[in-house]
């Protein structure tokens, strides 16, 4: 797996990473847990040189965070960018969302207190003495976030996180964040079908020297091929409630899978390989996160990392529509 920085100043990671989110929270929750295979898929990326690993407390919540820190015991954690979150808290309901949304959903918790004794759950849970890279996973409108960045980079200071990040910020919150201590990376969704990112998010990142982290790059699973009707999502799967995958939204959305399937055939690779290397196009310290539980999915997403893409294929991938319906 070819190799780069998490930012001008992070340390080396590989270029692509593995998001751990599905392996205990909101995909197909219905089905029973199999630890043993997430966890053998953690094992499986490390050896395909996948090293940037991502939870969150969030997620279960902190039931992932326990999964990762099992995977990662012993040598393992030596090999590993273990990047984690807080300030999303998702069994309280809060005021939104996302950004520019205003649907009730979980909640924040920005506040300095919250942040100062999260890193240390977050610690046991996976089972180390610091993470290399401690994300906001949201900003709390309730507190300013230069408090919040202030306690963040606490965590620095304290040797609990070697760096701090942030997640689905404007530039303005970059900027007042970066005013108190460096941002090493942005996490934001992006892919063919969430673009929000190109106009300013990312040109700043890419000018201040920050990483982006792609989060669902691959649409939730969609732009892989996966689904092709709405009955094609296991019953108590988040996907169930977002726009984009509702029968009549997702019936015209599927002239965008059906578009990136062309290209990927004249590319000799996958759907899903095609849209990873056209998010890998983005930039150098663009460092998508595609989550799986899977082997056979994480081998090929893998592979995306060795798909050379034509000038004119990312011409084609650029002026694909975008999708109908909303994120969430």
């Amino acid at each position: 797996m070819r190799t780069t920085t998490l930012g001008s100043n992070g340390p080396e990671v590989s270029v692509i990473g593995l998001g751990c989110m599905g392996m205990t929270a909101s995909y197909d929750m219905a089905a029973p847990r199999d630890d043993a295979t997430s966890i053998a898929v953690i094992h499986q990326a490390l050896d395909l040189g996948m090293t940037l690993i991502d939870t969150a407390d969030a997620y279960g919540p902190n039931t992932n965070e326990e999964l990762v820190g099992k995977a990662l015991s012993g040598s393992r954690r030596e090999r590993a960018v273990l990047a984690t979150k807080v300030g999303l808290l998702m069994d309280v309901v809060g005021p939104s969302y996302g950004p520019g949304t205003s649907a009730p959903g979980p909640g924040r918790n920005g506040r300095p207190e919250y942040i100062r004794t999260s890193i240390d759950g977050s610690l046991t849970r996976l089972g180390t003495d610091h993470v290399d890279l401690y994300q906001l996973h949201r900003v709390d409108p309730q507190v300013p976030i230069e408090d919040t960045w202030g306690a963040m980079a606490q965590t620095v200071a304290a040797g609990k996180a070697r760096y701090i990040g942030l997640s689905e910020v404007s530039v303005d919150e970059i900027q007042r964040a970066q005013a108190v201590h460096p941002v090493t990376s942005v996490q934001s969704e992006f892919s063919l079908w969430t673009r929000d990112v190109l106009p300013e998010v990312l040109p700043y990142c890419r000018a201040q020297g920050i990483a982006l982290l792609p989060f669902s790059p691959l649409g939730r699973g969609f732009l892989a091929g996966r689904f092709s009707s709405f009955d094609d999502l296991p019953q108590e799967d988040f996907r169930r409630e977002l726009p984009r995958f509702q029968q009549d939204a997702l019936r015209v959305n599927l002239a965008i899978v059906g578009r990136l399937r062309e290209i990927a055939d004249r590319a000799g690779a996958t759907p899903a390989q095609v849209a990873l290397a056209w998010v890998l196009a983005q930039g150098e310290y663009v460092v998508p996160i595609p989550g799986t539980k899977t082997p056979k999915y994480l081998i090929d997403n893998a592979g995306a990392a060795d798909v050379g893409l034509s000038a004119e294929a990312l011409a084609e991938l650029d002026a694909l529509p975008q999708p109908q319906g909303t994120r969430y």
